[in-house]
């Protein structure tokens, strides 16, 4: 019995694969890159964060002490708990703000926590405290101009 058309041309299709993957394995072998010597498989990284082929040069290096180095987090650097500022603002109920001079930043005070007599525009000394709505300042002294 003899085999049709397409048969005949599937048959050819499955050995020119079977070729061109036998070419494909040749090809690989020649070109193997396995047993190359450690100088030529070493990369280096240059002053610049770039990979280079060339090892870096003995008389560039720059000498680090190791208490230069810095591990971790920066450090916290532990700032001055008594602020100033003026009173902006002063309501007849007993609280009013105080406007910090370095930040800027409206504090809440209420008057159980001032020492003397206070009205708006004093220039205070105070203790900023976290409270659940924000900062409160803490015994407020007025500073003598």
């Amino acid at each position: 019995m003899s085999d049709s058309f397409s048969k005949k041309e599937n048959l050819k299709k499955k050995i020119q694969k079977q070729k061109e993957k036998a070419l494909k394995r040749e090809e690989r072998k020649t070109q193997n890159n396995k047993g190359k010597e450690l100088d030529d498989m070493l990369l280096y990284v240059d002053e610049y964060g770039q990979l280079t082929s060339t090892p870096p040069s003995k008389q560039d290096k720059e000498e680090i002490s190791l208490d230069d180095i810095q591990l971790g987090a920066a450090p916290i650097e532990a700032e001055d708990p008594i602020k100033t500022g003026i009173v902006t603002f002063l309501s007849d109920k007993g609280y009013g703000f105080i406007t910090e001079n370095d930040t800027k930043e409206n504090i809440f005070f209420h008057l159980n926590n001032v020492e003397g007599e206070l009205k708006k525009g004093n220039k205070v000394r105070f203790e900023k405290e976290r409270s659940p709505k924000g900062y409160s300042a803490l015994n407020i002294t007025i500073v003598k101009q």
